[in-house]
């Protein structure tokens, strides 16, 4: 089922969220959904958070912005834990679709390591780069209160505030259901 997502400026996007029971009988139906929604709204990937539920999961689908050489990916993640974040850093524009319309460039580690359980209850540790890696930091970042507008410089956080104003108004369109009141 597609959910509406929610925009910024609503409370869940800011608290940080709560381990998944993977015994839950919930979750696929919750998996599925947050499937269903991104896909929905041409993302590439959307946490728990995002459609009020403040669960630790998300789903990554990074084929339409991987090279043509690179294997594609599409992943669940539960209960994830970024252990390891590499020196070496590079920029992208990011967008989210909790905050539409708003494309900043951001600085992030060009790999990390993540442990985290899949849908299927299986455990998996591995070192993910490149726009793979970022995503997932994107995503991890929704589950621990974060946006990706914290990491810009504070002058820069300052020029959006109109935007931003806009968006926790609910005074832009979406090609997508959204939701203000989470």
């Amino acid at each position: 089922m597609i959910r509406p997502i929610v925009c910024y400026g609503s409370p869940v996007l800011r608290r940080k969220a709560e381990p998944v029971d993977m015994t839950d009988p919930s979750l696929p139906a919750l998996i599925a959904d947050l499937w269903e929604t991104m896909r929905g709204a041409d993302g590439v990937g959307l946490a728990a958070p995002q459609i009020g539920v403040s669960k630790q999961v998300f789903v990554v689908d990074a084929r339409a912005l991987q090279k043509p050489d690179e294997t594609p990916f599409q992943g669940v993640f539960i209960n994830p834990e970024i252990t390891w974040y590499s020196e070496e850093k590079f920029e992208y524009e990011e967008g989210c679709l909790s905050i539409p319309g708003v494309r900043e460039k951001v600085w992030r580690p060009a790999s990390v390591r993540v442990r985290y359980w899949d849908e299927n209850g299986q455990s998996h540790e591995a070192v993910f780069s490149g726009i793979v890696g970022r995503i997932i930091q994107h995503e991890y970042d929704h589950l621990m209160g974060r946006l990706f507008i914290d990491l810009l410089p504070a002058l820069r956080r300052q020029l959006l505030r109109s935007k931003l104003h806009k968006i926790r108004k609910g005074l832009i369109e979406t090609s997508y259901p959204v939701s203000y009141a989470l």
